[in-house]
């Protein structure tokens, strides 16, 4: 899996002790409330999660370029053939200075011109405002609405699907 590089961060394949850089935002209700998954309260169940090798994605951690703990965690998953899912989480106590957007850019770029994807989307809890505004930023538009389209920790759940096609795409 390659490297990805942007102006302030190194995005790299998960490895050991990413865990532990991740356990604040695994760990917290107000990360964790729109996931499909309640917050780990177990950090080798969180570590389980991470490094499971049957759920068909991939993972790129963004770290800091001038060094410290990785900050940003974001994958793609592929059920079908040129399309992918993809998702994001930031570590508490990093929003609002443009990492998600920094770093998901190089992603989408990525899949799209070095892989050869032609679809890229999300699946967004629509209470998930910081989410959506930036999927919209990205260039992604809001395709769908399903109500109650899936039962998680908080309850039943709508979904927006939020979708982006190669040709859309601006660097």
């Amino acid at each position: 899996m390659p490297t990805l590089q942007t102006e302030r961060f190194t995005c790299r394949p998960l490895r050991e002790g990413d865990e532990d850089a991740f356990w604040p935002a695994f760990s917290s209700e107000a990360q964790m409330r729109y996931w499909s998954c309640a917050p780990f309260t177990d950090k080798a169940a969180l570590r389980d999660y991470l490094f499971d090798d049957k759920w068909g994605g991939r993972t790129w951690i963004a770290e800091p370029k001038e060094g410290g703990a990785p900050v940003f965690r974001m994958v793609a998953k592929s059920p079908h053939e040129a399309v992918a899912e993809v998702g994001y989480i930031l570590v508490p106590g990093h929003e609002r200075q443009g990492i998600a957007s920094e770093c998901l850019a190089a992603m989408i770029t990525h899949l799209f011109r070095a892989e050869g994807f032609h679809r890229l989307f999300a699946d967004v809890d629509p209470r998930n405002t910081p989410s959506s505004r930036l999927l919209a930023r990205l260039g992604f538009t809001r395709e769908a609405h399903l109500r109650d389209a899936m039962k998680t920790h908080i309850g039943w759940c709508d979904t927006w699907f939020w979708g982006l096609l190669a040709d859309e795409w601006r660097e």
